[in-house]
């Protein structure tokens, strides 16, 4: 399969590239910039939703499945960029939101047997982003389920008849030429249809969320036994087209998942932070489980190099694009792009708009985003831009292109890595006759098997002595026999 080793790269499409002149980025600046993803060694572009939305989510509160969003550009504007990706050997997978639609769609009140409804707020579920999960319609005098923000109406995809629309939309989309969809939030797709309470939680979240939905364990709201259901319907929809499933659980849990999606993000991994012991154990249970993506960053958290810690970003791309199975690169990622500080008043109501800066392509005015001033800006200090980047053999950008072209000669046995116990601070991972080794820690630490020959060094200088791994950085070498 075409992914088994592929590195996807998600365009947040605001913060790309502007073509027109607004401030926004859109379709037509995305396809001019296809060709740095090209050069850079991806594999295909992911490309943030591009559905009409009043962006009360920013895109994940749709409106219609099955058009564009006129600030991005028309259906003729995606048209010509996934034929230009096509041409340049990049797939195009598609964010597509089936758990919720924005408010605003025409089924809310056309279909409202489309939505889950009751009339009193039947129990504790609580929205992600703060609150409780139940929104009050002044038309109907009922409440509706919310899994998110107010404005975004969870789907009951109990209903035949939903099943029947959204597939109907992806098909849509299959029949363009997209090669895959990134699913978002499938844990929410299907809950208790009796709307239990979710009893109190027993241990701590694995993953950040908000200080009250960690009180509960959510085996109500969401990640429901029948989730099977839902995600055979989107299956069926789409052939053999690739899916990867945006799954906020465990890796542990993903088995029911993955007998529909091809792969799903290892959010395990990726929320390690500069915990080496848990990003190590992380990875040995992505590679145990198979169809596990890994994630750099995305547009919901914070950018690598902030969870990652001072100084660690290099060493942890190093290892990353080493890991046998797909990679995700976030916009920016290549650049070394870290959290920014907004200027001006917040636009997100989740305080990500840190994440979602525009890409710094050169020096100019607005670093070539745009003319004018873009649709959210940052106060403070920034990376160097893609143009100074390309110029200097030790900047991220060259380390990502290097690893990217290890990468591709690393073929695809997802069985061939391996994790190495290793000294405290350190993560150690073998593929073949090839050896990765980071060290996030202030200390330099003995390696557990010896480099011979370097490959490849996440700071210059770091393979001077494969015998030792160097503090906040690491190599990839050739393991002694």
């Amino acid at each position: 399969m075409w992914w088994s080793n592929a590195v996807i790269y998600q365009v947040y499409v605001r913060s790309f590239q502007d073509s027109d002149g607004d401030g926004v980025g859109d379709l037509p600046g995305a396809t001019r910039r296809l060709e740095h993803v090209a050069e850079l060694g991806a594999s295909a572009v992911w490309l943030s939703p591009i559905y009409p939305s009043p962006n009360a989510d920013y895109g994940y509160d749709v409106t219609d499945f099955q058009a564009v969003e006129p600030t991005f550009g028309t259906l003729a504007d995606l048209d010509r960029l996934i034929a230009r990706a096509h041409e340049l050997g990049l797939r195009v997978i598609l964010d597509f939101v089936p758990c919720h639609t924005s408010i605003e769609h025409r089924w809310f009140r056309a279909h409202p047997e489309y939505y889950v409804w009751s009339d009193t707020v039947p129990n504790n579920w609580r929205a992600a982003f703060g609150g409780g999960a139940w929104g009050h319609d002044p038309v109907t005098g009922r409440y509706f389920l919310h899994s998110f923000f107010p404005e975004q109406a969870d789907l009951d995809w109990h209903e035949p008849e939903v099943r029947r629309r959204i597939a109907e939309a992806l098909a849509f989309w299959v029949a363009r030429g997209v090669d895959g969809f990134r699913l978002d939030a499938l844990d929410r797709i299907m809950k208790d249809e009796r709307l239990r309470d979710d009893p109190p939680a027993t241990e701590p979240p694995p993953f950040p969320m908000t200080p009250e939905d960690a009180k509960l364990d959510h085996v109500h709201s969401r990640n429901a036994p029948d989730v099977g259901v839902a995600l055979q319907a989107i299956r069926a929809a789409v052939g053999s087209a690739f899916l990867v499933g945006e799954v906020y659980l465990r890796t542990s849990e993903m088995g029911p998942y993955l007998e529909a999606l091809d792969e799903v993000f290892s959010f395990d991994a990726m929320h390690s932070g500069p915990d080496a012991r848990r990003l190590a154990k992380a990875i040995a249970a992505g590679v145990a489980r198979g169809q596990t993506g890994w994630v750099l960053s995305n547009h919901d958290f914070s950018r690598l190099p902030t969870r990652a810690g001072p100084g660690n970003a290099r060493a942890c791309v190093m290892l990353l694009l080493f890991l046998p199975g797909p990679v995700f690169m976030f916009q920016g990622d290549e650049l070394g792009m870290g959290d920014a500080v907004p200027a001006g008043e917040p636009l997100d109501r989740n305080a990500r708009d840190g994440f979602r800066m525009p890409m710094r392509w050169d020096t100019s005015e607005h670093a070539g985003f745009s003319s004018t001033t873009p649709w959210l800006r940052s106060d403070g200090s920034q990376v160097p831009a893609a143009v100074e980047q390309s110029a200097d053999p030790g900047s991220m950008l060259s380390l990502v292109k290097r690893a990217l072209t290890l990468r591709a000669s690393l073929g695809q046995d997802r069985r061939d890595a391996r994790v190495i116990e290793s000294p405290p601070d350190t993560v150690v991972v073998a593929r073949g006759d090839r050896l990765a080794a980071i060290n996030l820690g202030d200390e330099p630490r003995p390696a557990p098997v010896a480099g011979t020959r370097l490959v490849l060094e996440a700071r210059p200088g770091d393979g001077g002595d494969l015998s030792v791994i160097p503090p906040h950085g690491g190599w990839i070498a050739t393991a002694a026999s």
